[in-house]
């Protein structure tokens, strides 16, 4: 009950911050960031474009990954409608295609372009079952996998990036509180949705196995990171979920209520890309690895969540499911 009041009265938490700061707030007393080169998948719209917006404001150099070019530009436009100096690159990119995923990668590392901050921010949530190009069920694929793959192939250019300029990379893993929703086996269950069983298939429960896919990751890449002692952390976060628009199925007192009692307990954009923002650059979080984070403070997993065995095993299966698909690439192409 006192987290909650905490949660609607903003309360600041440990690090000065609580869920009604901005983005912009949290970083207002950051170093420039004229010498930092950022990728942010998901910044056509929402909390990926509230982040990009506000690096580019502290001077980021900023490489926008879209599926959709149009409002990657969109997005570019924005932001240097309000910030004329802002060096912007949009590249393309479908997370739900590892084929993409290594294409986008070549071509960034084909830019010779540093990179000290990776923030792997994309989702999506959706109701009705569906497969990707390479087997795997679309929302694991887009909301975990992809970004596992980019994350590996990038990985040594944030390595060289830190150990030339000093400056530690850092690695953001946007996931979600719902993650604590998800109960089971991941690896089974994951199993399970990869086949076409749109009959009994659970939107909710596959994007909560995606987004404690997200946690897990952070886990076993942080404890990897520090064997290798490479200058780089990774963190994870839950944004907050976002306001939006809510629509009215009927009129009434009660429902009004309903409504703005609701209304309470969600975020605007800009506080919703505040922990995101904090724990990319603020200088607070130096060497902080492997920890999750909301409302710009470090919170617990879930029990799942924090269990070293199955992070460990999930980055075994996606190492897996990453390699058979490239073996299958290469025997179709010895085929034709």
């Amino acid at each position: 009950m006192l987290e909650t009041v905490k949660y609607l009265i903003g309360a600041a938490g440990p690090s000065g911050f609580g869920s009604k700061s901005t983005a912009e707030q949290v970083t207002s007393h950051c170093p420039e960031l004229h010498y930092i080169t950022a990728i942010i998948t998901g910044a056509t719209s929402g909390i990926g474009a509230e982040t990009a917006r506000v690096l580019a404001k502290r001077g980021a150099r900023l490489v926008l990954p879209a599926r959709n070019m149009k409002a990657a530009e969109d997005t570019k436009a924005r932001i240097l409608s309000e910030f004329p100096e802002s060096e912007i690159i949009v590249m393309a990119l479908d997370l739900s295609s590892l084929h993409s995923v290594r294409r986008f990668a070549a071509q960034f590392q084909s830019l010779n372009l540093p990179l000290n901050l990776l923030i792997n921010n994309a989702g999506k949530f959706s109701l009705r079952h569906a497969i990707s190009e390479d087997g795997i069920e679309m929302t694991f694929a887009t909301n975990y996998l992809g970004h596992f793959l980019l994350t590996k192939l990038l990985l040594k250019n944030m390595i060289e990036t830190a150990e030339k300029s000093g400056v530690q990379g850092r690695i953001v893993n946007v996931s979600s509180s719902i993650h604590s929703w998800f109960s089971g086996d991941p690896i089974s269950y994951l199993s399970f949705i990869n086949k076409n069983k749109s009959d009994s298939y659970d939107g909710t429960r596959a994007y909560a196995l995606s987004k404690l896919a997200n946690v897990l990751h952070t886990k076993e890449l942080a404890q990897r990171l520090q064997e290798m002692k490479a200058n780089v952390t990774v963190n994870c976060v839950h944004p907050g979920i976002v306001r939006t628009r809510l629509t009215r199925d009927r009129e009434g007192l009660v429902t009004d209520l309903v409504f703005f009692l609701a209304s309470k307990l969600l975020k605007t954009i800009p506080q919703a890309a505040a922990t995101t923002c904090y724990v990319a650059i603020h200088p607070r979080l130096a060497s902080i690895s492997g920890k999750y984070f909301s409302d710009c403070n470090e919170i617990s997993t879930s029990k799942l969540g924090f269990n070293s065995t199955e992070a460990a095993r999930l980055w075994s299966i996606s190492e897996i499911m990453v390699a058979q698909k490239i073996q299958a690439v290469h025997s179709q192409s010895r085929k034709t």
